[in-house]
């Protein structure tokens, strides 16, 4: 219909809007029932299929904390398995003599201090004797051993001929060697402290 200022009414020029919509791939809002909310759709080209979907590349996953973990500890348990079979039998026999005998002093010391009695240890070297080293002061209800694990454990006491465990806590600084075979390992205390382990290098 014609207007008076020369301009005329009618649809407008270009693309319509559905068919620019769609060139971009969207479909033009539908509207729904008075007062309903307008709804966008996207176009789709077809039903969507797994493979539309991104995921990582098989085989591209890393090792985790804890199977680095696994992994460190069974080298350092292999390492420990060829150590241990690779040491000298003498070695560990002269160390469990040591441990123990050490056990027998801190007991020995104790019953001193409790009953007030003179203890001492001392080697047995007479010929044919059962013993091979005596508690001497402790009462006879307290059994302690008398014999070493092995055989040919040697011991000699450091400028002494026995070994003092009380009564005094105080019982002076003292020390004392064991050899086995080749192998040698000292005791020794302040005279306060506990007997300590100490490795030495092979005997003569």
């Amino acid at each position: 219909m014609p207007l008076a200022c020369g301009y005329t009414v009618g649809p407008p020029r270009g693309p319509k809007p559905s068919r620019a919509l769609a060139r971009l791939g969207l479909a033009a809002p539908s509207l729904g029932r008075p007062g309903g909310r307008l709804e966008h759709r996207t176009a789709t080209t077809g039903p969507s299929t797994p493979s539309d979907t991104v995921s990582p590349p098989r085989g591209s996953r890393g090792f985790s904390l804890i199977e680095l973990l696994v992994v460190v500890a069974m080298i350092a348990i292999a390492a420990a398995t060829v150590s241990l079979s690779l040491r000298d039998p003498a070695a560990a026999q002269l160390e469990r003599e040591a441990e123990r005998l050490v056990a027998l002093f801190e007991t020995a010391r104790a019953e001193s201090r409790a009953g007030g009695l003179n203890v001492q240890w001392t080697p047995v070297e007479l010929a044919g004797s059962a013993d091979q080293f005596r508690f001497v002061g402790l009462p006879a209800r307290i059994q302690l051993p008398r014999r070493w694990l092995a055989e040919a454990v040697n011991v000699e006491i450091v400028n002494a001929r026995s070994v003092r465990l009380g009564p005094e806590p105080m019982i002076g600084a003292q020390q004392l060697r064991l050899r086995l075979g080749n192998q040698q390992l000292t005791l020794s205390t302040d005279g306060l402290a506990p007997f300590e382990i100490s490795h030495n290098s092979h005997a003569p």
